[in-house]
């Protein structure tokens, strides 16, 4: 059993969790997973590290409540205890010295590029960061990824926030006004990758997406996360999850992303109900 040694919320439906793991917390770096279970009975699911300690032999990862088990997952506390906490998995990020990095981020993948920006930094790359949420009430970890990057921009959907409109607007701008940009990491909801991936491909800059949302068992024994990358298949927990984005087939990702949305929701239905009944009242 892997306690919980520490729960914040860092917006109504986004939840930071900081696991005891010393085995993970040893080997854990940029860009890497663990598969999270509740109970022997439940879902595994990816969750990409957000970050760890050593010392205390800890790693943080950050959900957002979207499905059963992320909704399940909301509702344990510091104290309580998950059943498996598998991990490192994945390849970690490419870490190296190129000059100057652009970090673009959207929503709760904040937390996902923000050891990844670290590293990168530590590297003795220049760090420019976007970060990019649909409002002002989404917004978090903005003094935190400032503190690891060299320059931040921010942006909401409703301009409620920072500067109004998409990530791949300053990110296009920016590659229009300088040139040292080497190399762009993005990281975030699938259409958002894509169409960052399709904004810096004219300028010719590498691009880097963290295909995790795809992602279900994490062993490449299921098949849910193939992916068409250059034309050939690959497996995004094996594989990857990192990615040259203008190598991967967008569309074909997302119409297969789509495919479990139906049960996905029929479960998450069923469990409402459920907790309903015993409640009293909706946790929606």
């Amino acid at each position: 059993m892997y306690r919980i040694l520490h729960r914040e919320d860092l917006t109504p439906n986004t939840h930071l969790l900081r696991i005891d793991a010393p085995a993970v917390a040893r080997k854990a770096q940029a860009g890497q997973f663990v598969i999270v279970m509740i109970d022997e009975v439940g879902e595994r699911i990816p969750l990409t590290i957000a970050d760890w300690d050593r010392a205390e032999g800890s790693i943080t990862v950050v959900f957002m409540e979207v499905g059963k088990t992320t909704q399940k997952l909301a509702t344990l506390h510091a104290g309580d205890s998950l059943h498996a906490f598998i991990g490192p998995l994945g390849k970690p990020t490419e870490i190296e010295n190129v000059g100057t990095v652009a970090c673009v981020a959207g929503g709760f993948a904040i937390a996902v590029i923000m050891p990844i920006a670290r590293a990168l930094r530590e590297a003795g790359n220049r760090i420019i960061s976007i970060m990019g949420f649909r409002n002002k009430d989404l917004v978090f970890w903005e003094d935190e990824l400032m503190a690891v990057s060299d320059e931040l921009i921010v942006t909401t959907d409703d301009g409620s926030y920072g500067r109004k409109g998409l990530v791949t607007e300053p990110l296009r701008e920016l590659l229009e006004t300088n040139k040292d940009v080497k190399r762009v990491i993005a990281i975030g909801p699938t259409v958002m990758m894509k169409f960052a991936s399709r904004t810096t491909e004219p300028f010719g800059v590498k691009t880097i997406v963290s295909l995790n949302p795809i992602m279900v068992d994490g062993t490449g024994m299921c098949g849910c996360c193939r992916v068409e990358v250059g034309g050939k298949t690959r497996f995004t927990c094996v594989d990857g999850p990192d990615f040259d984005g203008h190598l991967v087939d967008w569309d074909l990702l997302i119409t297969r992303q789509s495919i479990y949305l139906d049960e996905e929701k029929r479960t998450l239905d069923i469990w409402s109900k459920q907790q309903v009944g015993v409640t009293g009242c909706s946790i929606i």
